[in-house]
């Protein structure tokens, strides 16, 4: 355990060395929040739908730049060896840079606090939906990290990592979107739906916590990152 804290310590405090957390943070803030209150001064209704709509989509695009880097760049500049040849094991290695990547996000994702607050200040919305909206965006950020961090393992080109990590995520994502499901056959829509990031979201966003939801992100998490484990197991 003090092993892995040690990684994450490492991990999270890097991305504020450089300029990466500033202009993450900084971009996903403007584009929220620009999104959220476009659609609610259009609509004139005290919901967060437009915000937890439009933040995994963001999320797509901008959760790969964080993870593109946690192996890639320790395959380019030879830290690896020295990293392994620390007294650690690979899933201390491997949690540790995870929930590094998990909390930097996280922090993000807070710091959109200002919308809801400013919900409650003009009326009074429904928070289930509010806080099952936040949670779900929690579990999509855990299962793209996981699966940047996947592609980041198999390559030392961060660009490459960056595009296999956001293919995945986006290829995972729409599958359980209406113009895919409507073309597909009943059991395919099906069979889609139930792989797909957003479809389990829909539920959650709704204030509806189910264990099959919470069960699918756990799941898909769990399987990127011993994907990631094998990975480094072999040194690849």
């Amino acid at each position: 355990m003090k092993q892995m804290f040690n990684i994450f310590k490492r991990e999270f405090f890097g991305y504020f060395n450089s300029m990466i957390a500033y202009i993450f943070i900084t971009v996903f803030l403007v584009l929220a929040n620009f999104f959220f209150f476009k659609g609610f001064f259009i609509n004139n209704v005290l919901t967060m739908r437009s915000f937890f709509e439009i933040t995994p989509w963001i999320f797509l695009f901008f959760i790969p730049t964080v993870t593109m880097r946690l192996w890639a760049e320790e395959k380019r500049t030879g830290t690896r060896e020295i990293l392994f040849t620390m007294p650690v094991s690979e899933w201390d290695i491997v949690l540790g840079k995870f929930f590094g990547a998990l909390v930097f996000v996280a922090i993000a994702l807070f710091l959109t606090i200002n919308i809801p607050v400013t919900l409650l200040f003009l009326g009074r919305p429904d928070m289930g939906p509010v806080i099952g909206g936040y949670l779900g965006l929690f579990f999509i950020a855990a299962s793209y990290i996981a699966i940047g961090m996947f592609a980041s393992s198999i390559t030392s080109n961060q660009i490459i990592a960056y595009i296999i990590g956001a293919a995945i995520c986006f290829l995972l994502f729409v599958l359980g979107q209406s113009f895919v499901t409507i073309t597909a056959s009943p059991f395919w829509a099906r069979f889609f739906a139930a792989i797909s990031i957003s479809s389990h979201f829909d539920s959650i966003s709704r204030g509806v916590l189910d264990l099959v939801d919470l069960g699918y992100y756990a799941g898909l998490t769990a399987v990127f990152l011993f994907l990631v484990y094998v990975m480094i197991k072999k040194r690849v």
